[in-house]
């Protein structure tokens, strides 16, 4: 843009806004929406272990890190934890059961629910009121929904027990998170647990090969199946380790966390005044790749779910 915010079109170079505003029109309708040319619903999987134990947690040292494109530098003054993979669909189920028998959560028609005490709302243009009450934490209908209930209890899709938890929304994740004794991160918590110290755009480095994520086209065993849009891959997929023939790279963060590029965009807890979205991180499998650089930054309204959006906590 020019200094007086205007768009310069002239002089022949038209083409390069139209090429930018596709290129952000793509990245929000193949980032948070639902593939169109197949029904997840239909798909399933024999389970895959990847040897990355989703129930363990990294420790994030504090200190002075490079946030966002232009590296702003931030300081983070105490240290804290992450979880090394995403949330999976099997915690999550388990976590309902729990949550729905000691009432913090509940059932309410083909939703599940739960209380949250609202956001102060100042008014702003666009701005919308998010009031105390119950709001929508996972919609049970949704087809690409990877659990199962059957009135009573909650289960999992076969094969899908290690996959991210995903028709979340920001409600149910930070519920989640602190039914767990966490919360959901930062967004500057995020960056830091993905990028340690250096300038690195991706988790892993400098580079991005397709074997390194879970992102559009990038050939996975999962994409043969869900085609190029993808499904998602079982947390710590990316560790190394080669599958039936397919070898993966080791694309773990400084500090150990996995799938913090790629996969699903994942939720953080910044509220800010006058903005009712939330920020999404980390790209996903319906992203380009250069759209998995550490500082790509997506938001949503705290009630939306995708099945390219998950979530992990921190404390």
């Amino acid at each position: 843009m020019s200094a007086n915010g205007r768009w310069q079109i002239a002089n022949g170079r038209w083409w390069m806004v139209v090429a930018i505003c596709l290129s952000a029109l793509a990245m929000l309708l193949t980032g948070c929406a639902r593939p169109t040319n197949h029904q997840l619903s239909a798909i399933s999987y024999t389970p895959v272990e990847t040897g990355i134990d989703p129930e363990a947690w990294a420790q994030i040292p504090a200190g002075t890190f490079h946030f966002g494109q232009h590296d702003e530098m931030v300081t983070i003054a105490a240290s804290y934890e992450m979880m090394v993979t995403d949330v999976t669909t099997a915690q999550y189920a388990r976590y309902l059961n729990e949550a729905l028998a000691k009432g913090s959560v509940k059932i309410d028609g083909d939703s599940v629910v739960g209380y949250y005490p609202g956001d102060e709302f100042h008014g702003h243009k666009h701005e919308v009121e998010i009031t105390a009450g119950d709001w929508l934490h996972v919609p049970l209908t949704d087809p690409s929904l990877r659990l199962t209930f059957d009135g009573t209890t909650f289960g999992v899709k076969p094969g899908y027990e290690n996959h991210p938890m995903t028709v979340v929304t920001w409600f149910g994740a930070r519920a989640y998170c602190e039914f767990s004794g966490g919360r959901l991160p930062s967004e500057a918590e995020w960056e830091r647990a993905a990028r340690g110290d250096d300038e690195r755009p991706f988790p892993w480095g400098d580079e991005i090969a397709l074997n390194n994520a879970n992102y559009y086209g990038s050939r996975d065993p999962f994409e043969a199946a869900a085609g190029k849009q993808g499904d998602t891959t079982p947390v710590g997929f990316y560790n190394g380790k080669a599958y039936d023939g397919y070898q993966t790279l080791d694309s773990a963060s400084p500090y150990g966390l996995y799938d913090m590029a790629g996969n699903v965009w994942q939720w953080a807890s910044d509220i800010t005044e006058g903005i009712h979205d939330r920020p999404l991180k980390g790209g996903s499998k319906g992203v380009y790749g250069y759209n998995l650089r550490i500082w790509t930054r997506n938001a949503a309204r705290p009630d939306y779910v995708s099945p390219s959006v998950g979530f992990r906590c921190a404390r």
